[in-house]
């Protein structure tokens, strides 16, 4: 049966790119296998990153509304006059569309959403909740969380409204009426830790330590084939006095998925020092490339200079070029190769992040080795091949 894309993102056909967004990302939250446990939520959560692949890509939105997920995939045998990097041809010149979805809808999820934790925003307001009446009635501001559990309103959200019951100024225990305790004078409720007391008898939020951020070494092999790191971190841990504090030792497993740019960021939250007077610090690793002896990295491209003599570059000659993990090939220089020459090797360099199943290039950089001195002879020789002026 043919895929709804549409009806997966639950969109209309004419809904706009920032629709297509907005719903992706409701329904990506809603659906990742590390927040909802319950069955089918890991398949509904690749389905979405498959309907969001297709309905953000301008081209393939359009091939999918014309012919649907077999004009995706190239079944239809529908030709198009177009560049895109999706679209294969055959061999009598024709190009027609060919789309397979990655795969990996992590990878969908962290090119959308980036590095960081986009739930941390939930796990900061049922954890500033708790803190300010010691978790009576549970957390608040996950999904399906009731916001005033814990005041003691089980069920019962927006009794400032209540039909009937208008505005009633000035009862005490209402949330968002005029002289609750903690309330401001415009009826927002404020969370936070214990701090000094401000205007209308409320408490400061209680701020976060600055991220503690450490760069993370990882070799072109490592970025090949994917590796997990552990790293061994030592902080402070305040005591339940409040006072004193203890030092202890963790170790973080940092995974390295295939493909990895240099710059990724790896955030590991609130694992910093706990003064106890702030929320602890994220540890934030970021990935850098050790140097290679071999090759330099472009994007997902591996660059390799190899050095001909003058005589291979101007008569021809045969190249052992290395590849990443151990093998070899044999370059055939059939043409005189001059100095910054390349040629490219495909699907020999790095793993895309996007795309771990495929690769980018090996590009083979030419450096000619010249001679220091050239014999008499040699010279005069080479004198008589240059063309009468």
């Amino acid at each position: 049966m043919s895929k709804d894309y549409y009806k997966t993102l639950g969109l209309a056909r004419d809904a706009s790119d920032e629709d297509v967004k907005k719903a992706y990302r409701k329904m990506a939250l809603k659906f990742h296998p590390d927040k909802n446990k319950a069955p089918g939520a890991e398949e509904r959560f690749k389905e979405v990153a498959e309907a969001y692949e297709v309905l953000s890509d301008a081209e393939r939105r359009r091939v999918y509304d014309s012919y649907g997920e077999e004009g995706l995939r190239g079944n239809g045998g529908t030709r198009f006059n177009n560049n895109n990097s999706s679209s294969s041809s055959s061999g009598n010149g024709a190009t027609f569309f060919n789309y397979k979805f990655h795969g990996d809808p992590h990878a969908t999820f962290r090119s959308f959403f980036g590095d960081g934790d986009p739930f941390r925003m939930f796990t900061q307001s049922r954890e500033s909740m708790d803190t300010d009446d010691g978790g009576a009635g549970g957390g608040a501001g996950g999904a399906g969380g009731n916001p005033f559990g814990p005041f003691g309103f089980g069920g019962m959200p927006g009794m400032g409204g209540m039909p009937g019951m208008p505005g009633m100024p000035g009862m005490p225990g209402m949330p968002g009426m005029p002289g609750m305790p903690g309330a401001s004078s415009n009826g927002n409720i404020r969370f936070g830790g214990p701090g000094p007391a401000g205007a209308g008898g409320g408490r400061r939020q209680q701020e976060q330590d600055p991220a503690v951020v450490r760069e993370l070494p990882v070799s072109l092999e490592e970025v090949l084939t994917g590796c997990t790191k552990k790293m061994k971190i030592s902080r402070t841990r305040a005591g339940a006095d409040g006072r004193s504090s203890r030092v202890e030792e963790k170790i973080l497993e940092v995974e390295i998925k295939k493909g990895w740019k240099e710059g990724t960021k790896i955030t590991f939250p609130r694992e910093g020092d706990d003064s106890g007077r702030s929320i602890p610090a994220d540890v934030v690793f970021v990935l850098k490339d050790r140097p290679h002896p071999q090759f330099k990295r472009e994007g997902s491209d591996l660059v390799h200079v190899a050095s001909v003599s003058l005589c291979e570059a101007l008569c021809g000659g045969s190249v052992r070029v290395p590849l990443l993990g151990g093998r070899h090939m044999t370059l055939e220089l059939t043409e005189v190769v001059s100095p910054g020459w390349r040629r490219r090797v495909q699907g020999e360099g790095l793993p895309l992040p996007k795309s771990p199943g495929r690769r980018g290039d090996l590009v083979v950089e030419m450096s000619v080795r010249f001679p220091e001195q050239l014999a008499p002879a040699t010279r005069d020789a080479l004198r008589s091949l240059l063309p009468a002026s």
